[in-house]
């Protein structure tokens, strides 16, 4: 059985999928953009800006499913250049200081709407 996961706190989905899917203790929180969710248009900025706003982006939509980013077990980051890379990694670490999730990051061809990175993450919730 699964349950979709929706929330005003984050962007709304700009295509056929949704912001999250939550089945049995997992949370799966799809590709989260650096859109401020109120406008819609990226945050201003360069890639830590963009990083910040797609982790609170997805940290918002943890909340709504009933966890938070201590339960991410995995994520994705999907970066338009790998030399944002280490500054990307900056702001990450804010966000996951201790017992961090498994990662994966690539640098990708284009990202939807122009993004600079786009992070996924799954979680135990």
């Amino acid at each position: 059985m699964k349950k979709i996961i929706s929330t005003t706190n984050a962007p709304k989905a700009i295509g056929p999928y949704s912001q999250a899917v939550k089945t049995g203790n997992l949370v799966f929180v799809s590709g989260q953009l650096p859109l401020v969710p109120e406008t819609m248009t990226f945050v201003a900025g360069g890639i830590k800006e963009q990083t910040r706003q797609a982790l609170t982006n997805a940290k918002a939509i943890l909340e709504s499913a009933g966890t938070d980013l201590e339960g991410v077990v995995k994520t994705t980051v999907l970066l338009k250049d790998i030399g944002d890379f280490a500054a990307m990694n900056e702001i990450y670490g804010e966000f996951f200081e201790a017992d961090c999730p498994a990662r994966a990051a690539y640098q990708v061809v284009n990202l939807p709407l122009g993004a600079l990175v786009e992070i996924e993450l799954i979680a135990a919730g």
